[in-house]
Parts: structure tokens; C-alpha cells; sequence
């Protein structure tokens, strides 16, 4: 093709396309030299693991057939090497159908379990700080003393707060069951039952989760202008309708991205339900997180095991993040 019908064509010629690469390359090669160091650990920390993840989960690859050789040594201390006959290979979709058929695992005990955490930690997350902002957005005395206090949960390293509250909730020794029985009521066994010990890992998430939502929210609600107040309270509406047609609507976009941003972290909230329930009572409350966990490094480490969990709630949070862009976008919010 010449370059008179590449042009009347409309067709970039290479050489024109290159130097055009060049002289963008040229004008703004300090925006390429700041943002390469954070592509190369980005691509390192991200995108390497999760290609190689994704391959891992159409293997068997175990912990006992990872390596290309089985050595041992002789009587004479050298070293033996023989083909390993036993090498992992690749299974295709074997890992998916045993994991969705419950030949291995308890996928769809653990997808449960994660659904009702999820929801019930995002669900409490946002009503609980929205209560919380709309309060510290008044002016009172002390407001800024009780911000503070608020946020201290959020500095707390979630191992810890999770350590603190399993004790907490201990049959024998916690503070909550010491108050059940003053109060004349019967300890708790909170993690000899699934729903208690759920119950348990949810109020820890809470208390960790809330001054997240809390300062989402009220930088939101700060941003609403107060004029919308002021010509509602002028229209002799109540302090309800106020909230429920001015603060609601002014804190859609941001309440949209924080129940995102929330339920994805939920979602994959391993150290609650890690340290907190253990998976007790017989891991009826593990959720898919913690099940991927333990079949990489708990028992025989089945590892392609673990990428196929890690896969599916990569896929499952895909689908979600659509769905709810959708859902948004047929509401008019741009996201």
C-alpha cells in the first residue's frame, strides 16, 4: 500500500504511527519515568500472581507433586535424582467441576456463609456510620474530641482488634458473657454454634468497619450545600423529609462507591473470621477466603485447589462490580 492510499484510506502508516509513539514519547518522558516504577510493581505484585493463579486452577499441582525430580541420597551421600512420575499436569476444568460439585471443598456452605457476612458487615458498615456523620455534622460541644475517639478503631491493626474481641466473647472469661450472667441471663457458648460465632465475627468487623464509612459519609455530607437545607426548612418540610430529600440524594454518590469499596474488602475479610472464629464450630462459618487459605497451607497444600477458590471469588466480585455499575447506570449516576 503506497502512502497516498494509506492516507486516502485513513490508515496510520507504521512508520507515521511510530514517530507520532516517538515524539508523544519525547514530549512526556518524565510522565513515563514516574509511572513506570508503579506499572513494574503493579505488573510484579498484581498482575504476575494472577495469570499465574489463573493457570495454576486448570492443574493439579500439589504440595507433593511440584518438583520436575524426586532426589535422595545413597549410602555413599550422593545425591539421587529420578524423573518425578507423579507430576502435577494440567487438568483443565477438573479443579471447577469438583469444586462446584462439592467432590472437594464445601463451596457452597462457604459461598453462603459468605454472602450473609458480606451483607449483614456492609448492611450495619452504612447505617451505622450514616447515623454517626449526620451526628458529628452538628455542632456541639466536644464534636472533635468524639471524631477522634470514633476513628480509633480504624488505627487499630485488625489482627489485633480480632484477638481483642475473640477474648471478649470467651465462654469462660469474656467480658461479654461476665455481663450476660450479672444481668441474670445464661453464658453464651458463642462458638459452638454457627450463627453465634457468626454473629461474633460480624460485631468485630463492625466496630473495625464503621469509622471508614463514618468519614466517607460525612465528607459527603459536608459537600451538600447548606442552601438545599435552608429552602426546604422554608417550605415547612420536617426534619425527615429534609433527610430523606436532600441528605439521602446529596450522599448517592458517595454512598455508592463506599458499599462498593465496602463489600469488596468484606468479601475478602480474612483476618475476622481467621482469628476470630477459627472457622468454629467445624468450619460452618469459614468463608471463601479462609477455605482458600487452608487448602494452600493447611493438610496436603493443594494448591491449585486454592487458585480455583481464588479465581471464583475474583469472578464472582467481577460480576458484582458490573452488575452494580449497571444498576447505577440506569439511574443516571456516572461511575
Amino acid at each position: 500500500m503506497s502512502l497516498s492510499t494509506a492516507a486516502g484510506s485513513g490508515v496510520t502508516p507504521g512508520p507515521a504511527r511510530r514517530g507520532r509513539l516517538r515524539r508523544t514519547f519525547d514530549k512526556h518522558w518524565y510522565a513515563w519515568a514516574m509511572v513506570a516504577p508503579t506499572i513494574f510493581v503493579l505488573g510484579a505484585l498484581v498482575l504476575y500472581p494472577l495469570v499465574r493463579g489463573i493457570l495454576q486452577s486448570f492443574t493439579n499441582l500439589t504440595e507433593t507433586n511440584q518438583r520436575a525430580e524426586v532426589c535422595s541420597k545413597t549410602l555413599g551421600g550422593a545425591e539421587s535424582c529420578t524423573p518425578n512420575p507423579d507430576r502435577w499436569h494440567w487438568v483443565g476444568l477438573h479443579n471447577y467441576t469438583d469444586l462446584l460439585t462439592g467432590e472437594r471443598g464445601h463451596f457452597w456452605l462457604l459461598l453462603e456463609n459468605t454472602i450473609v457476612w458480606t451483607l449483614a458487615c456492609v448492611l450495619l458498615h452504612y447505617l451505622i456510620g450514616l447515623g454517626l456523620a449526620v451526628l458529628l455534622n452538628r455542632n456541639f460541644r466536644g464534636r472533635s474530641l468524639y471524631r477522634v475517639l470514633l476513628i480509633v478503631p480504624w488505627a487499630v491493626p485488625a489482627f489485633v482488634s480480632a484477638f481483642a474481641w475473640k477474648f471478649l466473647f470467651n465462654p469462660k472469661f469474656g467480658l461479654i458473657n461476665s455481663v450476660l450472667v450479672h444481668l441474670g441471663l445464661d453464658p453464651v457458648e458463642w462458638f459452638n454454634h454457627r450463627w453465634t460465632a457468626m454473629f461474633a465475627a460480624v460485631v468485630t468487623n463492625v466496630w473495625l468497619g464503621v469509622p471508614f464509612m463514618m468519614v466517607a459519609i460525612l465528607g459527603g455530607l459536608q459537600s451538600i450545600p447548606a442552601e438545599l437545607y435552608e429552602a426546604a426548612e422554608m417550605d415547612g418540610t420536617s426534619p425527615w423529609q429534609r433527610f430523606r430529600h436532600v441528605t439521602v440524594p446529596g450522599l448517592r454518590p458517595v454512598s455508592s462507591t463506599v458499599i462498593l469499596l465496602g463489600t469488596i474488602w468484606t468479601f475478602n475479610m480474612f483476618p475476622i473470621i481467621y482469628f476470630v472464629t477459627g472457622g468454629q464450630p467445624a468450619g460452618e462459618t469459614e468463608i471463601l477466603v479462609t477455605g482458600s487459605y487452608r487448602a494452600a497451607f493447611e493438610g496436603l497444600r493443594n494448591y491449585s485447589l486454592a487458585a480455583t477458590y481464588g479465581v471464583v471469588i475474583l469472578a464472582l466480585l467481577v460480576v458484582y462490580a458490573a452488575a452494580y455499575r449497571r444498576v447505577l447506570k440506569s439511574k443516571g449516576e456516572v461511575w
